[in-house]
């Protein structure tokens, strides 16, 4: 990696974060209430007539607060499982759903509704969260069976495609005999960071800084893979063990975010191309960025979420889904797509 491309990176990071520092505070200051701007920001600044007004503090506090935690979560963990997915698969159009961890929440969220009264919305987050990690588990074992190299990107998607569709019609059966529970369900698949409380937000944390942790342990053997699996083997690694530790990550990443904000398009899929277009192959540098991407891009959709039809909101999904479409298609006929790819030549 050269000085410049390690100045680049160093500099676009350095950007990215204070971006994400000063959309943090607009997030904390902007809402769809009638709460303006400037006296949550005199709140922020401990005025004592803001800090005396109990409107104000719900809005600030119980509002606003854990909504900005969630949304830099989701972000960051959408970003990361979004580069990890792509650059095991060898696929820059790999999303974080590939894994069945999207339709496995889904399952599990219409189980807990139905069958277990879960109305709560931390319940539902623990039916999500269980849903999206029992089915990456059997995704996981799907994949590492049988004779061969282990879990290989085709496996893997194979498998998650499978899995995927399997538990689409589950959940569709459930659904149609329930329409009380279709009712809660069609709320949470909307996908929006609305009704998110502090401690719901933070006992995902741990899970989102596990999956990190395993996701910087992985960058070096995962530009070792990219060279083939022959070539990676040679470099003393095992190709379907990086596949299975890497897929674990995603899997931690993608229920944890699924869990807070619903299923999300696109961010994880666009996140990582964006920063491949500032690192190139390289993984360390491009799970940092597309940590960064992805958190920029979340809190800054869900705030425009909260303005764009004032004084009502729209889910953050949608928004999501209105810019990831048109990009999409652009970056399916752009040139230097096939330079771009999610294998890399180093970490």
């Amino acid at each position: 990696m050269s000085d410049g491309s390690r100045g680049r990176v160093r500099w676009t990071a350095l950007a990215l974060t204070l971006a994400l520092l000063v959309l943090a505070l607009l997030s904390l200051l902007i809402g769809t209430g009638s709460q303006s701007a400037g006296r949550a920001l005199d709140f922020l600044l401990g005025d004592h007539a803001a800090r005396a007004d109990a409107q104000l503090r719900l809005a600030v506090v119980d509002v606003r607060v854990p909504r900005t935690i969630a949304a830099v979560l989701v972000g960051v963990a959408l970003g990361t499982a979004g580069a990890l997915l792509q650059a095991v698969t060898r696929n820059p159009l790999a999303e974080t759903g590939l894994l069945g961890v999207n339709s496995g929440a889904a399952l599990g969220v219409v189980i807990g509704l139905t069958y277990f009264g879960a109305g709560s919305s931390y319940a539902m987050l623990l039916w999500a969260l269980a849903g999206g990690l029992a089915a990456s588990a059997v995704v996981l074992l799907l994949a590492a069976s049988g004779r061969g190299a282990g879990a290989s990107p085709l496996r893997l998607v194979l498998a998650g495609s499978a899995l995927g569709a399997t538990f689409h019609g589950a959940t569709s059966y459930v659904l149609l005999g329930t329409k009380s529970t279709f009712d809660e369900y069609r709320y949470w698949t909307i996908g929006s960071l609305a009704g998110i409380e502090t401690s719901t937000a933070l006992a995902m944390a741990p899970l989102v800084a596990v999956g990190l942790l395993v996701a910087l342990g992985a960058a070096r053997p995962l530009g070792a893979l990219a060279l083939g699996d022959d070539s990676a083997r040679a470099l003393g690694h095992h190709p379907g063990r990086i596949r299975l530790v890497v897929a674990g990550a995603v899997t931690l990443l993608a229920g944890a975010a699924v869990a807070l904000a619903g299923p999300i398009a696109f961010l994880g899929l666009l996140a990582p191309y964006a920063a491949r277009t500032v690192t190139g192959p390289r993984m360390a540098p491009q799970l940092l960025l597309s940590a960064l991407i992805g958190a920029d891009v979340m809190i800054g959709a869900d705030i425009l979420s909260r303005v764009v039809i004032r004084p009502w909101e729209t889910p953050v999904s949608v928004l999501l889904a209105l810019l990831g479409g048109p990009l999409l298609i652009w970056i399916a006929r752009s040139n230097r797509m096939s330079g771009l790819g999610a294998s890399g030549a180093s970490a």
